[in-house]
């Protein structure tokens, strides 16, 4: 169920513009009352910083059944009954009526580091957690205050139970939080949201539109008096995120008032937004089928298009490659094994004693060529792995990528550099220094293009391939979406299909970047950890496997792979 801004503006412009509280908002004869109770934390992922915190109880709360839960940002402002927000009130009253299900509610206040003297100042933490794009704030309520909370109450820890809500910086925090990690929260509630660029928040509209939709419900509300200041205009920030979730078909709905950055309409609203929230449960919140219609990823995921785990118990695994049948061969370096993964699914051992293998890649000649890191050479394995004949030696490699010659490029991050080996052995740098970290490495379809990620830095550097193999007019590129964290994306292995897109694993996902170099869409990770690699598998190409972890992971996808050994000039892009 989507509202759609034209309809919710109408309804705003018909709206009262007192914005009264009511009846819900109002302690009612005959509700049972929940309890609140106040509590102080101090926070090990915020080092050092204190904050009280309430928690709400339903009178029908029953210890003996998982209670869903609801959190709100910048607790103080929601918790008390003679407030705007009222939440312990408004949640009486409509668990009495039946609108929400019992629901505990935690009201959290932001963070204070405490001066070390009356002298000195405290410092606050209040936008460096709520405005922040990252998982650390996420991480600080699954890892420390739900299981707090939950050592005296029986709290769900099922997704499709967990609400999140905050107003302007805290909106954000809610919903920065549900985006990172949907696998904890799928409600979201945001009053005037702060999704402006006081730390960047300005790109959500970006990646809601970009990435991979994921299972979430979002309650939007703002004014259009809203403020505007030096980091934007609240108000059309809020209408952008909200195009951007109606563009990638999420569940949302978008309510506007007149009111400015403040709590008079959202507080009044707050019942029926709740209502809406917490709509048809149990009933679980489920990813957008693909998104809408004009979403990029519907042009490469199908409908029903999920990860399906393949492989897993390994210590690291990397270095998935393809032979000419689809066949799946992957490394795990810890180990010093090969794996292979048949085209009917089946995993088997392949080699052991690789010589910390890592990077794998077929050549035109069948034969599998590893980068034994540990032994400081490139060796080819037979199909069948009985014979190892060394193809380069005394070199530092970490990833290879081979063309219909038989040519080699390989990269070696240590030193800076990426490598050539021509079809006779003979090896040379192509590239020194200009790349800090080169890692993941691809040639395009027709193989007249190199590209080169780096680990440390946000680009794909794309290079021109001469006849002799040498690599020319070389730019940073194709410009990768990055963590807040850090400005490193962490791209490693590198992939293309046959319409010339490139796919590159960073820790935000698979990212897909058109030939013009810009992130068309971003393919959400199997799991929270790391991805290392990738490739375009199976008979006809069009499946693509993941290695992230000790695990193995696989899903179809509408586009084809091209090998080595099949080259194909890609059409025209869309410039």
């Amino acid at each position: 169920m989507r509202f759609s801004l034209a309809l919710a503006s109408i309804a705003a412009l018909c709206a009262a513009e007192d914005y009264k509280l009511g009846p819900d908002s109002q302690r009612q004869a005959g509700v049972p009352k929940g309890t609140v109770t106040q509590h102080r934390w101090t926070s090990k992922i915020f080092a050092g910083t204190v904050r009280d915190y309430w928690v709400y109880v339903p009178a029908l709360y029953k210890p003996d059944k998982p209670a869903p839960v609801m959190i709100f940002q910048d607790g103080a402002g929601f918790v008390p009954e003679d407030g705007r927000f009222r939440v312990p009130v408004v949640f009486d009253n409509l668990i009495h009526k039946g609108d929400m299900p019992p629901t505990v509610a935690i009201l959290i206040n932001p963070g204070v580091l405490p001066a070390l003297s009356p002298e000195h100042q405290e410092r606050y933490d209040r936008s460096y957690e709520y405005d922040a794009l990252g998982d650390r704030y996420a991480r600080f309520l699954i890892e420390e205050i739900l299981p707090e909370v939950g050592r005296k109450l029986n709290l769900s820890k099922d997704p499709n139970d967990r609400a999140i809500a905050g107003s302007s910086s805290g909106a954000i925090a809610a919903f920065t939080a549900a985006w990172n990690r949907p696998d904890a929260f799928r409600r979201v509630l945001s009053y005037i949201g702060s999704y402006t660029n006081l730390r960047g928040g300005n790109v959500y509209p970006a990646l809601v539109r970009k990435t991979e939709p994921k299972p979430l419900r979002v309650y939007l509300q703002d004014g259009r008096n809203d403020q505007n200041i030096y980091s934007g205009h609240w108000f059309i920030g809020n209408q952008d995120l909200a195009s951007a979730l109606e563009y990638a078909d999420y569940d949302f709905t978008f309510t506007v008032g007149t009111e400015g950055h403040n709590a008079i309409h959202g507080s009044a609203i707050l019942p029926d937004a709740l209502r809406w929230l917490w709509r048809d449960y149990p009933k679980p919140i489920a990813k957008p089928k693909g998104g809408g219609q004009r979403h990029y990823i519907t042009e490469i995921l199908g409908p029903d298009s999920e990860w399906e785990l393949v492989s897993k118990g390994h210590r690291f695994t990397e270095g998935p490659a393809v032979d000419r049948q689809g066949n799946i061969f992957f490394a795990d370096p810890p180990n010093n094994r090969i794996h292979r993964i048949g085209v009917d699914g089946q995993v088997s051992l392949f080699k052991e004693n690789t010589g910390g293998a890592s990077g794998l890649k077929f050549g035109p000649d069948g034969r599998l060529y590893a980068c034994q890191t540990a032994a400081r050479r490139i060796v080819a394995y037979t199909a069948d792995g009985g014979q190892e004949s060394p193809v380069a030696t005394d070199v530092d490699p970490n990833d290879l990528t081979i063309n219909a010659k038989g040519e080699i490029y390989f990269s070696d991050p240590r030193h800076s550099r990426v490598w050539f080996v021509d079809a006779s052995g003979r090896k040379r740098a192509v590239i020194e220094g200009t790349i800090e970290f080169p890692n993941g490495l691809a040639l395009s379809p027709d193989q007249s293009l190199l590209a080169v990620a780096d680990t440390r830095s946000k680009w794909v550097w794309s290079y021109q391939v001469l006849p002799d193999g040498s690599l020319t007019n070389g730019q940073a590129f194709h410009r990768l979406e990055t963590p807040d964290e850090s400005s490193m994306s962490g791209a490693d292995g590198v992939a293309v299909d046959s319409e010339g897109h490139v796919y590159v694993a960073t820790r935000m996902g698979v990212q897909i970047l058109d030939q013009p170099g810009r992130v068309v869409g971003i393919i959400n990770k199997p799991h929270g950890g790391a991805l290392s690699n990738l490739v375009f598998a199976g008979p006809e190409m069009k499946t693509l496997y993941v290695t992230a972890g000790d695990r193995v992971y696989r899903r179809p996808v509408t586009r084809t792979g091209v090998a080595a050994w099949t080259p194909v000039k890609p059409p025209k892009p869309r410039l």
